[in-house]
Protein backbone atom coordinates (compact mmCIF):
# COMPACT_ATOMS: atom_id res chain seq x y z
CA UNK A 1 0.00 0.00 0.00
CA UNK A 2 1.45 3.30 -0.97
CA UNK A 3 2.23 5.68 1.85
CA UNK A 4 2.49 8.88 -0.18
CA UNK A 5 -0.47 11.17 -0.64
CA UNK A 6 -2.45 11.19 -3.84
CA UNK A 7 -4.99 13.57 -5.28
CA UNK A 8 -7.56 13.24 -8.02
CA UNK A 9 -6.45 14.10 -11.51
CA UNK A 10 -7.93 17.10 -13.27
CA UNK A 11 -10.00 17.66 -16.39
CA UNK A 12 -12.73 15.05 -15.83
CA UNK A 13 -14.74 14.31 -18.97
CA UNK A 14 -18.20 12.94 -18.21
CA UNK A 15 -19.67 10.47 -20.70
CA UNK A 16 -22.67 9.16 -18.79
CA UNK A 17 -21.25 6.48 -16.54
CA UNK A 18 -22.56 5.75 -13.03
CA UNK A 19 -20.20 6.18 -10.10
CA UNK A 20 -18.01 3.15 -9.56
CA UNK A 21 -15.96 2.14 -6.55
CA UNK A 22 -13.19 -0.37 -6.04
CA UNK A 23 -11.78 -0.46 -9.57
CA UNK A 24 -10.94 3.25 -9.61
CA UNK A 25 -7.37 4.01 -8.49
CA UNK A 26 -5.74 7.22 -7.34
CA UNK A 27 -2.83 8.73 -9.20
CA UNK A 28 -0.63 11.74 -8.66
CA UNK A 29 -2.08 15.00 -9.92
CA UNK A 30 -0.84 15.95 -13.38
CA UNK A 31 -1.88 18.45 -16.03
CA UNK A 32 -1.19 15.75 -18.62
CA UNK A 33 -4.01 13.51 -17.42
CA UNK A 34 -7.57 13.53 -18.75
CA UNK A 35 -10.12 11.39 -16.89
CA UNK A 36 -12.73 9.95 -19.25
CA UNK A 37 -15.78 7.98 -18.16
CA UNK A 38 -17.48 5.78 -20.71
CA UNK A 39 -20.40 3.42 -20.17
CA UNK A 40 -18.41 0.40 -18.97
CA UNK A 41 -15.01 1.78 -18.04
CA UNK A 42 -13.12 4.79 -16.75
CA UNK A 43 -9.64 5.84 -17.80
CA UNK A 44 -7.02 8.45 -17.17
CA UNK A 45 -5.57 9.35 -20.54
CA UNK A 46 -2.09 10.85 -20.73
CA UNK A 47 -1.87 13.54 -23.42
CA UNK A 48 1.93 13.43 -23.50
CA UNK A 49 2.26 9.69 -24.04
CA UNK A 50 -1.09 9.45 -25.90
CA UNK A 51 -1.92 6.24 -24.07
CA UNK A 52 -4.04 5.61 -20.98
CA UNK A 53 -2.32 5.67 -17.59
CA UNK A 54 -5.03 3.31 -16.40
CA UNK A 55 -8.31 1.84 -17.61
CA UNK A 56 -10.61 0.58 -14.86
CA UNK A 57 -13.86 -1.35 -14.93
CA UNK A 58 -16.13 -3.58 -12.87
CA UNK A 59 -16.65 -6.78 -14.84
CA UNK A 60 -19.93 -8.65 -14.46
CA UNK A 61 -21.48 -11.73 -16.10
CA UNK A 62 -23.88 -9.43 -17.97
CA UNK A 63 -20.95 -7.67 -19.65
CA UNK A 64 -19.34 -11.00 -20.57
CA UNK A 65 -22.44 -12.89 -21.69
CA UNK A 66 -24.15 -10.13 -23.69
CA UNK A 67 -24.99 -10.31 -27.39
CA UNK A 68 -23.30 -7.16 -28.72
CA UNK A 69 -20.98 -8.04 -31.59
CA UNK A 70 -17.37 -6.98 -31.87
CA UNK A 71 -17.10 -4.00 -34.22
CA UNK A 72 -13.36 -3.86 -35.04
CA UNK A 73 -13.94 -0.20 -35.89
CA UNK A 74 -11.07 1.68 -34.26
CA UNK A 75 -11.89 5.35 -33.95
CA UNK A 76 -10.67 8.55 -32.33
CA UNK A 77 -12.24 9.33 -28.96
CA UNK A 78 -14.51 12.40 -29.28
CA UNK A 79 -13.96 13.06 -25.56
CA UNK A 80 -10.38 14.17 -26.25
CA UNK A 81 -9.33 17.46 -27.84
CA UNK A 82 -8.54 17.05 -31.53
CA UNK A 83 -4.85 17.91 -31.09
CA UNK A 84 -4.43 14.88 -28.78
CA UNK A 85 -6.78 12.54 -30.61
CA UNK A 86 -5.13 9.38 -31.90
CA UNK A 87 -6.79 7.67 -34.88
CA UNK A 88 -6.36 4.15 -36.20
CA UNK A 89 -4.03 5.25 -39.01
CA UNK A 90 -1.47 6.51 -36.50
CA UNK A 91 -0.44 2.88 -35.94
CA UNK A 92 0.15 2.16 -39.63
CA UNK A 93 3.57 0.67 -40.32
CA UNK A 94 4.48 0.47 -36.63
CA UNK A 95 4.30 -3.33 -36.41
CA UNK A 96 2.38 -2.93 -33.15
CA UNK A 97 -1.19 -4.01 -32.52
CA UNK A 98 -3.78 -1.60 -31.27
CA UNK A 99 -3.92 -3.37 -27.93
CA UNK A 100 -7.11 -2.99 -25.90
CA UNK A 101 -6.72 -2.30 -22.19
CA UNK A 102 -10.42 -2.95 -21.57
CA UNK A 103 -11.05 -5.80 -24.03
CA UNK A 104 -13.90 -5.97 -26.51
CA UNK A 105 -15.22 -9.22 -25.06
CA UNK A 106 -15.77 -7.44 -21.72
CA UNK A 107 -18.25 -5.08 -23.39
CA UNK A 108 -20.84 -7.40 -24.89
CA UNK A 109 -23.68 -5.95 -22.83
CA UNK A 110 -24.37 -3.07 -25.24
CA UNK A 111 -23.55 -1.91 -28.74
CA UNK A 112 -22.59 1.53 -27.44
CA UNK A 113 -20.15 0.08 -24.90
CA UNK A 114 -18.64 -2.09 -27.61
CA UNK A 115 -18.13 0.95 -29.83
CA UNK A 116 -16.55 2.91 -26.98
CA UNK A 117 -14.03 0.19 -26.19
CA UNK A 118 -12.66 0.63 -29.74
CA UNK A 119 -11.83 4.29 -29.11
CA UNK A 120 -8.09 4.79 -29.49
CA UNK A 121 -7.84 6.15 -25.94
CA UNK A 122 -8.36 2.53 -24.83
CA UNK A 123 -5.39 1.33 -26.90
CA UNK A 124 -1.65 0.97 -26.41
CA UNK A 125 0.99 -0.14 -28.92
CA UNK A 126 1.24 -3.83 -28.09
CA UNK A 127 3.41 -6.61 -29.42
CA UNK A 128 1.21 -8.90 -31.53
CA UNK A 129 2.46 -12.09 -29.88
CA UNK A 130 1.51 -10.69 -26.47
CA UNK A 131 -1.83 -9.33 -27.64
CA UNK A 132 -2.83 -12.65 -29.19
CA UNK A 133 -1.10 -14.78 -26.57
CA UNK A 134 -0.46 -14.25 -22.87
CA UNK A 135 -2.40 -11.00 -22.53
CA UNK A 136 -5.41 -12.54 -24.25
CA UNK A 137 -5.16 -15.56 -21.96
CA UNK A 138 -5.35 -13.26 -18.95
CA UNK A 139 -8.40 -11.50 -20.41
CA UNK A 140 -10.13 -14.85 -20.90
CA UNK A 141 -9.28 -15.83 -17.32
CA UNK A 142 -10.77 -12.58 -15.99
CA UNK A 143 -14.03 -13.29 -17.78
CA UNK A 144 -14.09 -16.74 -16.20
CA UNK A 145 -13.61 -15.16 -12.77
CA UNK A 146 -16.44 -12.69 -13.44
CA UNK A 147 -18.76 -15.57 -14.27
CA UNK A 148 -17.70 -17.55 -11.21
CA UNK A 149 -17.62 -14.72 -8.66
CA UNK A 150 -20.43 -12.56 -10.05
CA UNK A 151 -18.30 -9.41 -10.11
CA UNK A 152 -14.62 -8.49 -10.20
CA UNK A 153 -12.82 -5.15 -10.27
CA UNK A 154 -10.04 -4.65 -12.83
CA UNK A 155 -7.51 -1.93 -13.56
CA UNK A 156 -4.97 -2.22 -16.38
CA UNK A 157 -2.48 -0.08 -18.22
CA UNK A 158 1.02 0.42 -19.59
CA UNK A 159 4.36 0.63 -17.80
CA UNK A 160 7.16 2.88 -19.04
CA UNK A 161 10.49 1.90 -17.50
CA UNK A 162 12.41 4.87 -18.87
CA UNK A 163 10.14 7.89 -19.15
CA UNK A 164 12.95 10.11 -20.42
CA UNK A 165 13.59 8.05 -23.56
CA UNK A 166 10.39 6.34 -24.64
CA UNK A 167 10.11 4.85 -28.10
CA UNK A 168 7.39 6.58 -30.13
CA UNK A 169 5.29 5.61 -33.13
CA UNK A 170 2.93 7.62 -35.30
CA UNK A 171 2.38 8.84 -38.83
CA UNK A 172 1.79 12.49 -37.90
CA UNK A 173 4.44 14.82 -36.54
CA UNK A 174 2.24 16.10 -33.71
CA UNK A 175 0.91 12.63 -32.76
CA UNK A 176 3.73 10.49 -31.40
CA UNK A 177 2.49 7.57 -29.33
CA UNK A 178 4.71 6.15 -26.59
CA UNK A 179 5.40 2.40 -26.74
CA UNK A 180 5.09 0.69 -23.34
CA UNK A 181 7.85 -1.54 -22.00
CA UNK A 182 5.42 -3.62 -19.98
CA UNK A 183 1.75 -3.87 -19.02
CA UNK A 184 0.05 -4.34 -15.66
CA UNK A 185 -3.33 -5.64 -14.59
CA UNK A 186 -4.72 -5.83 -11.06
CA UNK A 187 -7.86 -7.75 -10.10
CA UNK A 188 -9.98 -7.57 -6.95
CA UNK A 189 -12.81 -9.78 -5.76
CA UNK A 190 -14.89 -8.57 -2.81
CA UNK A 191 -17.25 -10.77 -0.82
CA UNK A 192 -18.49 -10.63 2.76
CA UNK A 193 -16.21 -13.45 3.89
CA UNK A 194 -13.57 -13.44 1.15
CA UNK A 195 -11.75 -10.49 -0.32
CA UNK A 196 -8.70 -11.15 -2.46
CA UNK A 197 -6.54 -9.39 -5.02
CA UNK A 198 -3.80 -10.29 -7.46
CA UNK A 199 -1.59 -8.43 -9.90
CA UNK A 200 0.11 -9.30 -13.19
CA UNK A 201 2.97 -7.73 -15.11
CA UNK A 202 3.69 -8.76 -18.70
CA UNK A 203 6.52 -7.63 -20.97
CA UNK A 204 5.56 -5.94 -24.23
CA UNK A 205 6.86 -9.01 -26.03
CA UNK A 206 5.90 -12.63 -26.51
CA UNK A 207 4.90 -14.01 -23.09
CA UNK A 208 4.52 -17.76 -23.38
CA UNK A 209 5.12 -18.88 -19.82
CA UNK A 210 2.43 -20.05 -17.43
CA UNK A 211 0.21 -17.22 -16.19
CA UNK A 212 1.50 -17.74 -12.67
CA UNK A 213 4.96 -16.63 -13.81
CA UNK A 214 3.61 -13.12 -14.43
CA UNK A 215 1.60 -12.93 -11.20
CA UNK A 216 2.75 -10.43 -8.58
CA UNK A 217 1.26 -8.71 -5.55
CA UNK A 218 -0.74 -5.53 -6.00
CA UNK A 219 1.85 -3.87 -3.77
CA UNK A 220 4.47 -4.67 -6.40
CA UNK A 221 2.37 -3.12 -9.18
CA UNK A 222 1.90 -0.03 -7.01
CA UNK A 223 5.64 0.19 -6.40
CA UNK A 224 6.39 0.10 -10.13
CA UNK A 225 3.57 2.34 -11.37
CA UNK A 226 3.12 4.77 -8.48
CA UNK A 227 -0.64 4.16 -8.65
CA UNK A 228 -2.74 3.57 -5.52
CA UNK A 229 -5.16 0.70 -6.17
CA UNK A 230 -8.18 -0.43 -4.14
CA UNK A 231 -7.83 2.40 -1.63
CA UNK A 232 -11.59 2.24 -0.99
CA UNK A 233 -11.12 -0.95 1.04
CA UNK A 234 -10.77 -0.61 4.78
CA UNK A 235 -7.11 -0.24 5.76
CA UNK A 236 -6.71 -3.74 7.20
CA UNK A 237 -8.22 -5.45 4.15
CA UNK A 238 -6.24 -3.30 1.73
CA UNK A 239 -2.97 -4.02 3.48
CA UNK A 240 -3.64 -7.76 3.54
CA UNK A 241 -4.89 -8.35 0.00
CA UNK A 242 -2.36 -6.06 -1.67
CA UNK A 243 0.56 -7.85 -0.01
CA UNK A 244 -0.56 -11.28 -1.18
CA UNK A 245 0.26 -13.08 -4.40
CA UNK A 246 -1.58 -16.40 -4.27
CA UNK A 247 -2.41 -17.69 -7.75
CA UNK A 248 -3.79 -20.93 -6.28
CA UNK A 249 -6.47 -18.93 -4.45
CA UNK A 250 -7.65 -17.81 -7.90
CA UNK A 251 -7.60 -21.31 -9.34
CA UNK A 252 -4.54 -20.80 -11.53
Amino acid sequence: MLSILFSAVCAVVMVGQPTMKYELPRIAKSANERVIRHDNFTMSYNIDRLTPTYVAWCLTPQMVNGKAKRTDFFNGDPSIEAKYRVVHADYYGSRYDRGHMCPAADNRNSTKAMEQCFYMTNMCPQNHALNAGGWNDLEVQCRSWARNYGKIYICAGPIYDNKSSMRRIGTRRNIRIAVPDRFYKVVLMVEAKTTKAIGFIYPNAAANRDMRYYAVSVDEVERITGIDFFYQLDDASEKRVEAECKPAAWGI
